[in-house]
């Protein structure tokens, strides 16, 4: 088997392409060491000291490291991990647990609104951020203020205030009026 790894962004964080599918639908994010019990893969991942937080998407996964720690000895470690599992046969996420397919749902008088911030975030955002190894969802809209999640490596990545300000900001609000403002939520 052989894993590819990709830079981020994020210089905590690297993603790793096995060259298999991580998850059929959605996204698994653990962004702590207790977040990530349902995950096989997750677990083992987490047992290398030094990750601090895992990502799964379709076919890649994202590991965030502590910044103390540098790449040059957690990547072997991780890869190995990686390896193990994919070798085991087991699931990336066990049972019925929790997978984001993505956004929140939204119940008001502002659903035509919501649907256009969905749809473009679907269509042009959440493709590009799944490239650097993260994901972008939609939490919330309210008096104009569209609320996003950031997931893997887009969170905490110094960039991630840029993107969402001159790139998601700007481009809701050329395609939507109503959209004044794009905040992150934890």
């Amino acid at each position: 088997m052989f894993i590819q790894t990709e830079t981020t962004p994020n210089p905590a964080t690297l993603k790793f392409l096995p060259g298999e599918t991580v998850l059929g639908s959605g996204t698994a994010d653990f962004p702590s060491p207790d977040t990530g019990t349902s995950s096989p893969l997750a677990r083992r991942i987490f047992a290398v000291e030094g990750v601090t937080g895992v990502f799964l998407g379709r076919d890649f996964v994202t590991v965030t490291k502590a910044d103390d720690q540098p790449w040059d000895h957690l990547k072997p470690s991780v890869l190995g991990a990686i390896m193990e599992h994919f070798q085991s046969g087991a699931p990336a996420i066990e049972g019925d647990a929790p997978q984001s397919a993505g956004h929140a749902a939204h119940d008001g008088p502002d659903n035509e609104i919501v649907g256009q911030i969905k749809e473009l975030l679907d269509t042009r955002v959440r493709p590009a951020v799944a490239q650097d190894g993260g994901d972008i969802t939609f939490h919330g809209f309210d008096r104009g203020i569209v609320y996003l999640h950031m997931q893997g490596a887009c969170a905490g990545c110094p960039s991630s205030t840029l993107t969402l300000k001159m790139g998601i900001e700007n481009l809701l609000r050329h395609y939507i009026p109503e959209v004044i403002e794009v905040r992150p939520v934890a």
